[in-house]
């Protein structure tokens, strides 16, 4: 997939294009939905481009913490995009010095430097600030240079819209079977092993820690299952069933968020390597124990009822 910073580059691109806008956060189930039927739509010269803003509007124009962390960061977006059959994708880094141009004609000129032949977005799409957007004018901008426009009807998982806001605030709330469910897999955060404090060692069930991680939405403090995957040559990805502990550890005294992973029935060294961590389900509350010997104990009952419900799954 060719990606293309319209900030940083003027091109005058004259390839016939299906564009597809939005932010694409999560590339969920309603996401899927508007890139297959986009896909669906144009013809064979077209082809099938998406074009985002560099960070959610609301974050850009008021530094709303509620739009700061991501589900998919760029580099997990792009990935899924282009698993999705987007073949070019065009980012705009909208400052807060742009917010006092209306926004719809704003990012019309970046799509009169491009082909267009098709326009696609989802129903309700806002390419920004909902109070600057003015959808009339837009259009009628778009149907002077000849442009077809497609609104993709929202997508419904028994009986809930899906929105990428919806399924961060399951994420922060720690409620992880819909977000499985409207993402179409678990939430899964991707980051390189480095050294910890080793705790975790010394209490018997040694965890993995991860570097300095993209901009993720953080899961609500607490134990989970999930599955770890390994990330070896050629695209191969090893999987583990595992326990997942994040937040502030009191017990240790802790400072600052944290995520570990226990691999069950694993042993190796995989610093410096490339996992994912997906989270599966809730299991228990963050817990403040008296004595490193409780936390044991609990460790222990958290491994058999890890191993008891990886069988469900």
């Amino acid at each position: 997939m060719e990606i293309i910073d319209l900030t940083e580059t003027r091109p005058h691109d004259s390839t016939p294009l299906t564009l597809v806008l939005g932010q694409f956060d999560g590339v969920h189930k309603g996401h899927q939905h508007i890139l297959q039927t986009s896909k669906k739509q144009k013809t064979a010269d077209e082809t099938l481009a998406v074009m985002s803003l560099s960070d959610h509007p609301l974050w850009i124009r008021n530094q709303n913490p509620d739009f700061e962390k991501r589900m998919t960061p760029d580099r997990d977006r792009l990935h899924l995009l282009e698993q999705f059959g987007v073949e070019k994708y065009y980012q705009i880094n909208h400052t807060q010095g742009d917010v006092k141009y209306p926004l719809e004609e704003w990012v019309f000129n970046y799509l009169a430097r491009l082909n267009i032949k098709r326009l696609i977005f989802g129903e309700g799409f806002r390419f920004g600030f909902d109070e600057s957007f003015h959808m009339e004018k837009f259009l009628d901008l778009c149907a002077k240079r000849n442009i077809e426009i497609t609104t993709v009807p929202q997508v419904k998982v028994n009986g809930t819209k899906i929105s990428s806001q919806t399924i961060r605030g399951y994420i922060k709330k720690g409620l992880m079977e819909p977000v499985h469910a409207l993402l179409g897999r678990p939430f899964t955060i991707t980051g390189t092993v480095i050294h910890g404090e080793k705790m975790g060692r010394k209490l018997g069930f040694p965890t993995i820690n991860l570097g300095e991680m993209e901009n993720y939405v953080e899961p609500k403090p607490g134990v989970y299952l999930g599955m770890v995957g390994i990330h070896k040559k050629e695209g191969i990805i090893d999987y583990w069933d595992t326990l997942i502990s994040t937040g502030y550890r009191p017990t240790v005294n802790g400072e600052g968020y944290l995520i570990e992973a226990h691999l069950l029935n694993f042993s190796g060294d995989l610093y410096n390597q490339t996992v994912s961590i997906s989270f599966l389900r809730f299991m228990r509350e963050e817990l403040n124990f008296d004595s490193l010997d409780k936390l044991i104990e609990q460790m222990e009952k958290d491994k058999i009822e890890g191993e008891r419900l990886m069988g469900h799954f």
